[in-house]
């Protein structure tokens, strides 16, 4: 258990102090958590993102996403026991934590998102373009061609902690696990927020609904990331990028929706008017795929229980919050 009273927390704070706070809900996806409340204020202050800093955002977000991606390849990779596959996702994670250092100053928390725009501008496109190509290169060559053809990984997730798509849409799963199973669900898709509706993209579904299929949409999803982020730098416009320096939030309530790494992150702000908001309430993709799991290890090998509950990427910090 991992509760540290976020949501109650974010009664007590204005809201430039909820920003920093809401960014600790995750560890591993603490962009979108910024970006989803402040969509969600801004929304209610009537304030609109300049053109540049909705760019921005989707690139730190694709970005993350390549991290979070990358990042649970290798714990699948462990857990399946291939370790020289683990030790060759974390580097190309190291590689992309690099790129999202050389931008935001931060490894993990970046403190990019404020309300009204981002606090820093990307001033090296050059060696982003440059630094994504490479990892698009790496994961074209071993990544993907291990992860859907060596036949120890196929023996471990092949037909394993299978989830029909009438399954998965019955109990609301959301993300890769759900796409993994059929549906092809995706907010940057049906419900486009930053510039994600000015950017062609592939949303991967696949239809097998096993550990093989969450494992293909990822790695796939991580080649759509890299062509989001090319695609975002060469149609990003000069001009403003930083946030609002003063606000005002009228009493109200607001909601906002992100695709996280794991699926959709959904937010709702509510204010009385003050400069702290009255209620901030919080739902995060693990909380709506947890309870999948229990379809999947139906007639399952006890020694399959770890690799089919990590398949789905839980995370427990933001479901507990």
């Amino acid at each position: 258990f991992n509760f540290r009273g976020i949501e109650h927390l974010a009664e007590q704070r204005n809201y430039i102090q909820v920003i920093a706070l809401v960014e600790r809900v995750c560890g591993i996806c603490s962009n979108v958590h910024t970006l989803s409340f402040c969509q969600a204020v801004e929304s209610l202050a009537g304030i609109t993102p300049p053109p540049r800093a909705k760019f921005i955002r989707v690139v730190i977000a694709e970005l993350e996403r390549l991290h979070s991606h990358l990042l649970w390849a290798g714990v699948a990779a462990e857990i399946i026991g291939f370790q020289t596959m683990f030790m060759h996702c974390f580097l190309l994670r190291e590689k992309v934590m690099d790129v999202l250092e050389a931008i935001s100053g931060n490894r993990v928390n970046y403190a990019m998102n404020s309300v009204g725009g981002v606090n820093r501008d990307i001033q090296n496109p050059q060696m982003l373009s440059s630094a994504v190509d490479e990892i698009e290169k790496e994961i074209k060559r071993s990544l993907i061609p291990i992860f859907t053809t060596d036949r120890s990984v196929r023996a471990r997730c092949h037909k394993v902690g299978v989830m029909t798509s009438e399954e998965a849409y019955a109990y609301g799963t959301v993300g890769p696990t759900a796409r993994a199973s059929g549906l092809a669900q995706d907010i940057r898709r049906s419900a486009p927020y930053a510039t994600y509706g000015e950017l062609e993209f592939e949303v991967p579904v696949e239809s097998s609904g096993d550990v093989s299929a969450r494992l293909a949409v990822r790695a796939l999803e991580m080649i759509e990331s890299v062509h989001l982020i090319r695609k975002a730098l060469e149609k990003m416009p000069e001009g403003e990028y930083k946030g609002a320096a003063f606000f005002e939030v009228p009493s109200g309530s607001a909601t906002s929706r992100v695709e996280a790494p794991r699926g959709e992150v959904f937010y709702q702000v509510t204010s009385d008017g003050s400069d702290m908001p009255a209620r901030v309430r919080v739902r995060t993709p693990s909380f709506a795929n947890m309870p999948s799991v229990r379809l999947m290890l139906k007639n399952a090998a006890l020694a399959d229980a770890p690799l089919i509950q990590a398949s789905i990427d839980p995370c427990y910090s933001c479901t507990d919050r």
